[in-house]
């Protein structure tokens, strides 16, 4: 039986649950400055905490199903996005031109300012823009949340989308 010793969490195959997964994220979904992404707009009208919220249980789910660990890819995919600025905003100059390529740092320093990270954690946050952060992931859970974000805004997209 495998255990998790940064978050005391056994890791040994059950199936997904939602109080499973509400105690992964827990610290978290609950701390101030991630609760404040709830203010902020990711894409149309969902806020960016939504989002995260929505990477981080579709991460979990397919992890835990895959057997991988599914700890470390909810808390990474919980805090992928962990940024405070409005990246649509055109009165600074390449906000909106270079926001993909920055923003995945300032989330890891955002994150690490708060928050103990094991290195999986790290890389999660760090490339889960790839292939624009040109380094490849360096775990299976980091292409995960890689596909699970990407999937996610195109389902946030479209889904607001219809309603106009």
């Amino acid at each position: 039986m495998e255990t998790v010793k940064e978050h005391n969490i056994d890791l040994s195959f059950s199936e997904p649950s939602i109080a499973e997964f509400k105690e992964i994220i827990k610290d978290i979904a609950t701390n101030p400055n991630v609760t404040a992404l709830k203010e902020r707009i990711q894409h149309n009208n969902n806020s960016r905490y939504y989002h995260c919220l929505c990477v981080s249980y579709y991460t979990y789910y397919i992890c835990k199903k895959m057997k991988l660990d599914y700890v470390s890819a909810a808390r990474g995919a919980m805090l992928h996005d962990f940024y405070y600025y409005d990246w649509r905003d055109k009165k600074v100059e390449g906000q909106k031109k270079f926001h993909a390529f920055r923003h995945p740092s300032i989330a890891l320093k955002n994150a690490l300012d708060i928050f103990e990270l094991n290195d999986k954690e790290k890389d999660i946050i760090k490339k889960h823009m790839w292939p624009l952060t040109i380094k490849l992931p360096s775990y299976r859970e980091s292409y995960i949340v890689t596909l699970v974000d990407k999937y996610c805004a195109t389902i946030e997209f479209f889904r607001s989308s219809k309603r106009s």
